[in-house]
């Protein structure tokens, strides 16, 4: 132990300030919130022990599970999305397109604008009356103007599609890089056995990104589920708490109501589902193979 101190005891030193901020911003926290669910503490006064009365509260409390299949149904409507259209945007810009750079350029735009520009925005298009650019639009082709983020049934995929027109142009950064990283050899060999664009995509260029497909449902995997700027700029969790999500619900709880003993359940069981679902993904998605 002094042999490998002496050998490395510059980088422990320079560790020293991030285990630091490590212990008092994260690991703290997340043992004080664990404390909390166990207590009744609603900032005013002490906190008062009640054991797993707040858990067992969890268990019937029918809005919790509904924010939970809504934020369920959101991952449903963004992932998978999210993923092909970013891969898309990926394989243009890499295709030799002349102004690569410009339409790179338009494609991350998005990523870096403020979400409060953008969510108003996409408010102003998806406004369920005339006046909404997308009624508007459908009224060219005779479809009568929808409510939109008034109706129940279409408010949460307009939020998804809000989130992947945010997103996307990150995911093909990923999906770009993987792209770059590709050896062109073997694409010179298969167009050498006449192989189409398509074999080549499906048996080459597909499967030799794998490691980008996992990272890439993993973050956004763990970005639905913790959606919540777009509800509460643009439903407020409504209509019906049909855009009620998880982490919205949380923030009701934890700031509105001031239940932050409850809000700490709701935490760790989003913490969970996150967990369960990140270990399926890398179990059938992160196991390394041979592509070659």
């Amino acid at each position: 132990m002094k042999r490998e101190w002496n050998r490395n005891a510059i980088v422990y030193i320079f560790l020293i300030p991030v285990l630091i901020h490590f212990i008092i911003f994260q690991i703290y926290p997340f043992a004080l919130s664990f404390y909390l669910t166990f207590m009744d503490w609603k900032v005013i006064g002490d906190p008062e022990f009640v054991g797993l009365k707040h858990w067992k509260y969890f268990l019937t409390d029918s809005l919790a599970w509904k924010a939970i299949w809504n934020t369920v149904k959101f991952s449903a409507y963004y992932i998978v999305p999210t993923m092909g259209l970013g891969l898309i945007l990926a394989l243009i810009i890499n295709s030799g397109v002349k102004s690569a750079g410009f339409f790179k350029g338009i494609f991350f735009l998005p990523v870096i604008t403020s979400f409060v520009i953008i969510a108003g925005i996409w408010g102003w298009l998806f406004r369920g009356t005339e006046a909404g650019m997308i009624n508007y639009l459908l009224s060219f082709i005779g479809i009568e103007p929808q409510l939109f983020l008034s109706n129940s049934s279409q408010a949460l995929a307009v939020l998804a599609g809000l989130s992947i027109f945010k997103v996307a142009g990150s995911t093909m950064i990923y999906y770009f890089a993987g792209l770059q990283s590709i050896d062109r050899q073997l694409y010179e060999a298969a167009r050498i056995d006449g192989a189409s664009s398509f074999k080549i995509f499906w048996t080459i260029t597909f499967p030799l990104l794998k490691p980008i497909h996992f990272f890439v449902a993993i973050t956004t995997t763990i970005g639905s589920f913790q959606i919540f700027d777009s509800a509460y700029l643009l439903t407020g969790g409504g209509p019906n708490y049909a855009t009620t999500t998880i982490v919205y619900y949380l923030y009701e709880q934890g700031f509105t109501s001031l239940n932050l003993s409850y809000a700490a359940v709701l935490s760790y069981v989003l913490f969970f589902i996150i967990l369960v679902i990140s270990l399926i993904q890398r179990k059938y998605l992160g196991q390394e193979s041979n592509n070659y």
